[in-house]
């Protein structure tokens, strides 16, 4: 943050200095959960001076500077640690735990749409359509992910199934990845023993990966075919599969444009086997 400070002071105004001074010297935690109007304020400036700052410092936004500040600092602050101090600055307010959460969503929404490339999901929308099965997998919460995306891929017609154990019931799971599937494996920031054995198995029998993550899309782009960026929460305020799940959905939409005879016959069919069952 300092050196980009340093690069691009003497082409800031009076306050955008002020904002900048001010973002060098915030703690971690406190510039984690402060919206840009907090920002202005503490700075004596604006919100509208924060975002420009924030995007002459080379960021997109205060959330892509957020994630930035969010990876190490999450790493080396225990969990509890930082729930304490997550309630600490919120405070116990509906109305201020309210805003908090609602506009950190509103900009984790806004990052994840203008990191996700339309190469990158067109090629993930071939893979899919091109495949014999389509198989999800989540890591930890970012399961619900996995299994929206299978379940709103059925229903568009294309094959697919939700891979839902761990551990040793894993490996039996994965006898059903064969040549000509596709994986998409919602990983946001960890490589755990189960992705790496998952890799290895389409690697192996010759299935296509497409990877949705947050931090893992260059250290894992020689293992998979296509990596999608779905930003993860920088405080825990929001949900963590929030991004994950908006990813699946335009892919699954892109998909309906693509083939609309074959989702409205999935949905038609879908629809008289609801009847059949009195639903």
């Amino acid at each position: 943050m300092r050196a980009r400070v340093r690069g691009q002071w003497d082409t800031m105004s009076r306050a955008e200095r002020a904002v900048s001074d001010f973002l060098a010297n915030c703690s971690a935690e406190r510039l984690l959960y402060a919206s840009a109007a907090d920002l202005g304020a503490e700075s004596r400036t604006s919100n509208a001076t924060v975002v420009r700052t924030v995007q002459k410092l080379g960021y997109t936004g205060l959330s892509e500077l957020k994630q930035q500040v969010a990876a190490p600092f999450s790493s080396t602050v225990a969990p509890e640690v930082r729930l304490q101090q997550r309630i600490a600055h919120l405070g116990s307010g509906y109305e201020d735990v309210s805003r908090s959460v609602w506009a950190e969503a509103r900009e984790r929404i806004e990052l994840a749409e203008n990191l996700l490339s339309a190469d990158a999901v067109s090629q993930a929308i071939e893979l899919i359509l091109h495949a014999r099965q389509a198989h999800t997998y989540g890591v930890g919460s970012s399961g619900i992910a996995a299994a929206h995306l299978a379940l709103r891929l059925n229903r568009v017609g294309c094959p697919a199934r939700h891979i839902d154990s761990d551990g040793f019931a894993l490996a039996d799971e994965l006898l059903h990845i064969r040549h000509s599937d596709v994986v998409v494996v919602f990983a946001p920031g960890r490589v755990i023993t189960e992705v790496d054995v998952i890799l290895s198995r389409a690697r192996d029998v010759g299935a296509n990966v497409i990877l949705v993550s947050d931090e893992l899309t260059e250290s894992l782009s020689d293992r998979v075919a296509v990596a999608l960026m779905a930003p993860h929460t920088p405080t825990g305020l929001s949900a963590e599969a929030l991004t994950s799940i908006l990813v699946g959905d335009v892919l699954v939409q892109s998909i309906a444009a693509i083939h609309p005879d074959l989702a409205v016959e999935t949905s038609h069919s879908l629809t008289s086997l609801r009847t059949k069952l009195g639903y």
